[in-house]
């Protein structure tokens, strides 16, 4: 499960012109300057299309925020107490490169409830239920005190899984299967490569104590789901159930 890691506390100059004449009465310096413009035209269309996909990562530009907004449409929203993350700009301020799989050594509704009791002093962006279902508690600009090192909390999205580590029958299909898409998407989000040096367990995080996911977490069967669901054609996962048990 997650802890707290916040303490310690990212013109060309002008040719001359021509006087021939092309056969049909335009000089080669209109066409030059024509197709000059065309392509100045496309170029701003493109820097503009550019400009609207990633002004929001442009360093001081405040994200838009709304109540109970998802980063992950497959998600039910439920927020964490403020005392368990610190409000960001990510990827302005933090890269974003890591996705941490942790463990609750809990049910789904225990997880919930701890990560909005501002004397835990930590949490993870999300939990995944052993039926599947996903909560999204902190959105994916802020960091999250999950790791117990604040570098890794400043780079990571955090994901929570219900059950025990060491207790396989945990970790059912449903549960690997809509996580496996999670993270797809959240890598997708953030270029994050889909490899097992980018998608980590919390217990590889440096200076931690923690040892989920745990023995039985099967890293092979889940990086497949996560590369299928990252090469499937992009389709909004329907939003879960109530994040209540």
């Amino acid at each position: 499960m997650s802890n707290n890691g916040s303490t310690g506390a990212s013109r060309k100059p002008s040719g001359s012109s021509s006087r021939k004449k092309s056969g049909d009465g335009v000089s080669r310096r209109a066409l030059l300057i024509g197709g000059g413009a065309v392509a100045a035209g496309t170029a701003a269309l493109l820097a503009r299309d550019t400009v609207k996909r990633l002004w929001w990562q442009v360093p001081g530009v405040e994200k838009p925020r709304r109540p109970g907004e998802l980063d992950y449409p497959g998600a039910t929203w439920v927020a964490a107490s403020d005392a368990n993350w610190r409000r960001a700009d990510r990827p302005a301020d933090f890269t974003v490169d890591r996705v941490i799989i942790h463990v609750t050594q809990g049910s789904f509704a225990s997880a919930v409830k701890v990560f909005q009791d501002p004397a835990h002093q930590a949490a993870t962006h999300y939990i995944v239920g052993q039926d599947g279902r996903v909560v999204q508690m902190i959105r994916e600009l802020d960091v999250a005190y999950q790791a117990g090192n604040r570098a890794y909390n400043e780079r990571a999205v955090g994901i929570e899984h219900e059950g025990f580590v060491d207790r396989p029958k945990d970790l059912t299909k449903e549960m690997y299967a809509s996580s496996a898409r999670l993270t797809a998407s959240i890598c997708a989000r953030h270029g994050i490569p889909v490899d097992r040096e980018h998608i980590i367990g919390h217990v590889e995080v440096p200076g931690t104590d923690h040892t989920d996911p745990g023995p039985h977490w099967d890293w092979d069967r889940y990086m497949e789901l996560v590369r299928r669901a990252a090469a499937a054609p992009t389709a909004a996962p329907s939003p879960s159930p109530s994040a209540s048990a």
